[in-house]
């Protein structure tokens, strides 16, 4: 097993566990992080995912023996059936995800954790386009995310160059949301998830799939959607939960329902 899945206070907790390897994917890492995904996604008991990796290191990216290797799954198999499903699973998963980014995050690695709802990470870690180093281009959503995250000029820099990152340089670009002392890390990106789980869930995941069309949506159609997912949000119950204690001048129990 590459991919550790755990439960605890409504946040599956779901870790790379290859440290030996940077944590680094080969075929059954990247189909058994698509099954935990699946899992988090259909566990109504889930209202909040945590990615991280074990040992020195988030994630070192793709695996290369595997890739060059003759007998291996090629170059095109791993871009569609290994990191394109991890994508499309986390936007698509209905409850938000936390990469808690230790250590290097690396090419495809990187861009797993750009595909995160919130990224945190420990201030010794790094992010790094690693792709043109060997003269492939960004994949697993990374010319997606990243220019809309940091802009186009620094995207087209840091693609090219391959510059290293620190954390405290990508949380003041915008790249992350947080950083924390190394030892601190975990304890602060559980806290967060668990506070998350404790919120609307699915007030969360409508937002969440408002910002997934927003970044292809012009104004007229983001307001025209913000309207019907509005109405949709007015309809659960933690809506009516929310109103009643705001009347009643108490904290709200949601139920992600």
């Amino acid at each position: 097993m590459y991919i550790d899945y755990s439960t605890s206070n409504g946040v599956a907790f779901i870790t790379l566990n290859r440290p030996e390897k940077f944590n680094s994917f080969i075929r059954e890492m990247s189909l058994e992080l698509q099954a935990a995904l699946k899992k988090a996604n259909e566990d109504a008991s889930v209202r909040a995912v945590l990615l991280h990796g074990t040992g020195k290191a988030f994630c070192a990216g793709q695996d290369l023996s595997e890739a060059i290797d003759p007998s291996g799954p090629g170059i095109t198999r791993i871009v569609e059936e290994h990191y394109n499903p991890i994508i499309r699973l986390m936007r698509n998963l209905e409850k938000p995800v936390i990469a808690a980014v230790n250590g290097v995050a690396a090419g495809a690695g990187a861009n797993i954790a750009l595909a995160a709802d919130l990224i945190v990470a420990g201030k010794s870690a790094t992010f790094i386009q690693a792709f043109s180093k060997i003269g492939l281009i960004p994949d697993s959503g990374g010319t997606f995310f990243l220019p809309r995250l940091i802009g186009l000029q620094r995207a087209a820099a840091l693609m090219f160059t391959a510059e290293k990152v620190g954390a405290e340089e990508a949380r003041d670009m915008g790249m992350i949301y947080k950083v924390y002392d190394d030892e601190e890390l975990l304890r602060h990106a559980t806290a967060l998830a668990e506070q998350l789980a404790q919120l609307p869930t699915r007030g969360l995941w409508l937002t969440k799939k408002l910002l997934n069309a927003s970044m292809t949506n012009s104004l007229d159609e983001q307001l025209r959607l913000e309207g019907e997912v509005q109405t949709e949000a007015g309809a659960t119950e933690d809506h009516r939960e929310g109103v009643k204690a705001f009347l009643e001048k108490r904290k709200p129990i949601f139920y992600g329902r």
